[in-house]
């Protein structure tokens, strides 16, 4: 009875006195008669709470815990839990307001009457108004990257003579790095929505949220390619003291990152929220500040910076322009990386909102989109080349990649390590015919490129790696870590 105490303690303390709904039962493959069920349950209450049945013998019945981990994908869903005791127990102890079953129950005896009854509580039963499409058909996005959508960069390989084996063995040395990545955490939320049609008021699309999938971006996402890809990381970033700062520590832990986090009780922990429908983003919401993180903190940050520097490879600057990277810090860490022969690259990202690359100095590689690097320069005119050499120029960049999106990325680059002279322009087409989700391209396409550069590689090896691991990355809905693995699929394919 103790561990009855505790999870109903534990459920009211985070219901926080709100009215609470219950819905119990397998929920063995969520199909759009659950969600229907789940939609109607949140509706007649403001807290729901769902609790798995832990059977085990009943053949065709997926494992409780993968259940549980569907069941807690909805939106709807307060909190889950799987069940292990006597649903009429456990009732008796949390006394819902609700409780609600399917309406296949409604002209049977149902048990739980009288029990929510001696506690003020009712059962009512689903509407079971048809809504949703098949949730399956919906989740597909977030799941198996679709290898068949990535070409195969013929002419760019021949042209350059790019050897599968030498691309290989780079990949293995990757495992060989540390990496220090520092720059603004973002919380991806993707929330998957049935369109419903037009307002009859207003010229206003109407549609109605289904899921929720929750991702580590921004930054974090960085550090987790750099781990999936085989390196030591070394992760420094800004969040604040809310739920989602949690998150991230978790995520941290899962992907192996080293995080270091930073609490800044001025602003909240940076949320991105798209709606989608029909596997189309319909709008972007975002919940952050942009201001400095204070003079305090970036002496703080930097100091544990100083404290582990001698045995990195390579130093990321990933920026949002949301606070975490003031320029006193960005060149304070850039001198002492300098001072130690550390390779460094940044990204400073202002696809809605300001940014500056330039403020990057002595960079071993950047790569701005051409708004980014228009930004960065002042010029809204010049052709490409000039603008890669403009920004080259100014902060005394080794090497520039201009992203381009749909068009691939142009390379604006030293490519005689000895012969600073040496400079080559090369173009490599976007890759994936079919991409699902381009946000996260720039990111993946940033640390593979640069983890390819410390170990050795060319800058045209180099890019070919860093053009794969973008393909792979917008085969598929948010964003999940890159693996060596599927990096090598396509280089053997």
């Amino acid at each position: 009875m103790s561990d009855i105490y505790n999870l109903v303690k534990k459920i009211r303390f985070v219901s926080q006195d709100r009215k609470i709904v219950f819905v119990h039962g397998k929920f063995n493959i969520l199909h759009p008669g659950h969600l229907r069920l789940l939609k109607f349950a949140k509706d007649n209450g403001e807290f729901l709470v769902v609790a798995i049945d832990n059977y085990t013998d009943t053949e065709g019945l997926l494992e409780a815990e993968i259940r549980l981990e569907a069941v807690q994908h909805s939106m709807f869903v307060d909190y889950a839990f799987i069940l292990d005791i006597d649903v009429m127990t456990f009732l008796e102890e949390l006394k819902p307001s609700v409780m609600v079953k399917g309406s296949e129950h409604e002209n049977q005896y149902n048990k739980e009457t009288n029990v929510l009854k001696l506690n003020g509580g009712k059962l009512i039963f689903s509407s079971g108004d048809i809504r949703f499409s098949t949730i399956s058909l919906l989740q597909d996005e977030f799941k198996v990257l679709e290898h068949s959508n990535i070409k195969k960069m013929t002419s760019y390989i021949d042209r350059h003579k790019i050897d599968s084996k030498k691309i290989l063995t780079i990949l293995e040395r990757f495992k060989d790095l540390n990496i220090l990545v520092i720059g603004d955490t973002i919380i991806d939320e993707y929330i998957t929505c049935e369109p419903l049609g037009m307002s009859q008021e207003d010229p206003t699309i109407v549609v109605s949220p289904i899921s929720s999938n929750i991702f580590l971006g921004g930054a974090g996402i960085v550090a987790a390619h750099s781990v999936g890809l085989g390196a030591k990381v070394d992760f420094f970033t800004v969040l604040g003291n809310d739920n989602y700062a949690h998150y991230v520590k978790d995520k941290s832990k899962e992907y192996d990152i080293n995080a270091h986090i930073y609490v800044d009780t001025s602003r909240p922990t940076t949320l991105k929220q798209r709606f989608r429908a029909n596997k189309k983003t319909l709008l972007r919401v975002n919940h952050l500040k942009q201001h400095h993180i204070d003079i305090e903190m970036q002496d703080k940050i930097f100091n544990d910076i100083e404290k582990m520097i001698y045995d990195k490879n390579l130093i990321v600057f990933s920026d949002f322009s949301y606070g975490c990277l003031p320029q006193r810090l960005i060149d304070k860490i850039t001198e002492i990386g300098l001072k130690n022969n550390i390779m460094l690259v940044a990204d400073s990202q202002s696809s809605s909102q300001t940014g500056d690359i330039t403020k990057f100095k002595n960079m071993s590689l950047v790569s701005p989109t051409e708004r980014e690097a228009r930004l960065g320069v002042s010029d809204f005119e010049s052709g490409l080349i000039v603008l890669a050499e403009k920004i080259r120029k100014k902060s005394n960049i080794k090497n520039v990649f201009v992203t381009l999106g749909s068009e691939g990325v142009l390379i604006h680059a030293n490519n005689d390590k000895n012969n600073e002279d040496e400079w080559i322009t090369d173009q490599i087409e976007a890759l994936n015919t079919n991409p699902k989700d381009v946000a996260g391209a720039g990111d993946s396409f940033l640390i593979s490129s640069s983890m390819s550069m410390a170990t050795g590689a060319s800058i045209l090896e180099s890019a070919y790696i860093g053009s794969i691991a973008a393909a792979c990355q917008v085969g598929r809905v948010g964003n999940i870590p890159l693996s060596i693995s599927e990096i090598k699929k396509e280089i053997l394919k």
